[in-house]
């Protein structure tokens, strides 16, 4: 089975969520800075939810130059995947409008820790489909950063109800983890292209 198709619906779904993403974001009635005040942790938390749908796109870009072909299996990892992305409007949505609450901060973490696994899960049953010694082996590795960005989230979700600005730190966090560029498929990809 070819994977463009998948490529091509996991691309546009991406592009609807950041759109999405945007228009929750509501235009002030004033028309002077004071009015943009409290918009602040709103454009904020977009800030965040966009670099993180953004990260989730360019990974799966980058994996799928080194994936030789799909599978139904794969198409439904993928899809559980787009699941979760789908959620991160709603999430931050519901987040900005009860001001950062412990339940909204937590459950915005759900959701990221949701798409963390699913992308875990999709990068499992890409490698089943391909050899062991595969460029797709290769360049994922151990997937230290996945790893760790799921343990982040857990102790995230937990710490919400703590005190919501530790999770909404560790989420950044983890943002910025994911923000140094990964060359591991680029760098592979350069250096067996026919």
């Amino acid at each position: 089975m070819s994977k463009g198709r998948l490529e091509a619906f996991s691309d546009g779904v991406i592009a609807v969520i950041i759109t999405i993403l945007v228009l929750e974001m509501k235009a002030p009635h004033g028309a002077d800075t004071n009015a943009l005040a409290p918009l602040v942790p709103v454009f904020l938390s977009y800030v965040l939810s966009f670099l993180i749908v953004a990260i989730y796109w360019n990974n799966h870009h980058h994996m799928f130059h080194a994936v030789q072909h799909v599978t139904g299996g794969s198409l439904w990892a993928n899809l559980h995947l787009l699941f979760w992305l789908s959620l991160v409007p709603f999430a931050t949505g519901w987040m900005n409008e009860n001001h950062f609450t412990g339940l909204t901060v937590a459950a915005y973490g759900v959701v990221l820790l949701g798409a963390g696994i699913a992308y875990f899960i999709l990068t499992r049953v890409l490698l089943a489909m391909h050899e062991k010694d595969s460029l797709l082996a290769k360049a994922l590795g151990s997937d230290f950063k996945g790893k760790i960005s799921v343990l982040a989230y857990m102790v995230a979700i937990v710490s919400a109800f703590l005190d919501a600005r530790i999770s909404l730190g560790l989420y950044a966090a983890i943002v910025l983890v994911w923000l140094v560029p990964d060359r591991r498929f680029e760098r592979l990809l350069t250096e067996h292209k026919p």
